[in-house]
């Protein structure tokens, strides 16, 4: 599939691993795993931040493979789960940053240009996650009210 705002089609990516359970060496047990989450979850951590941090310290390659579902599933039902979904919040954070840039520099026209594309891929975006029921009904993404939407979603 091509992508949105450029030619290129994005062939490359990562392959899983054949074996879909966890290593023989691995010792740490389902209930571990998930305290693990939950705990780093309740610092402040966004789910992909999470899971690098599994990856790199644990050596816990995919979640599902030890636990059978995902990283934001498991902090749902814990109660810890970011209310809107991560990469939302960083195409608004994007999108306050851009603004934020603009206002020192406004003749900065690539900026204007694409907080465009920005902005309009933060409706789209919303649009399918209000449909999905991921965010609720009556959120609306507004570029003046951004920075608020941020600090009470963090």
């Amino acid at each position: 599939m091509a992508r949105v705002y450029s030619k290129g089609h994005g062939k490359s990516g990562s392959a899983l691993p054949y074996v879909r359970r966890p290593a023989s060496w691995q010792k740490k047990t389902t209930e571990d795993i998930v305290s693990i989450i939950t705990g780093l979850a309740k610092k402040g951590m966004m789910p992909s931040k999470i899971g690098a941090v599994l990856r790199d310290q644990f050596a816990i390659g995919l979640i599902n493979h030890y636990t059978g579902t995902r990283v934001t599933r498991i902090l749902r039902a814990a109660g810890v789960a970011p209310e809107i979904p991560e990469d939302l919040y960083f195409l608004i954070k994007r999108a306050v940053q851009m603004r934020k840039h603009l206002e020192r520099n406004p003749r900065d026209i690539s900026t204007k240009y694409h907080l465009i594309l920005v902005e309009s891929r933060i409706y789209r975006i919303s649009r399918y996650y209000k449909s999905t029921k991921k965010v609720p009904a009556t959120f609306r993404y507004q570029a003046k009210n951004a920075a608020a939407l941020l600090a009470s979603f963090a």
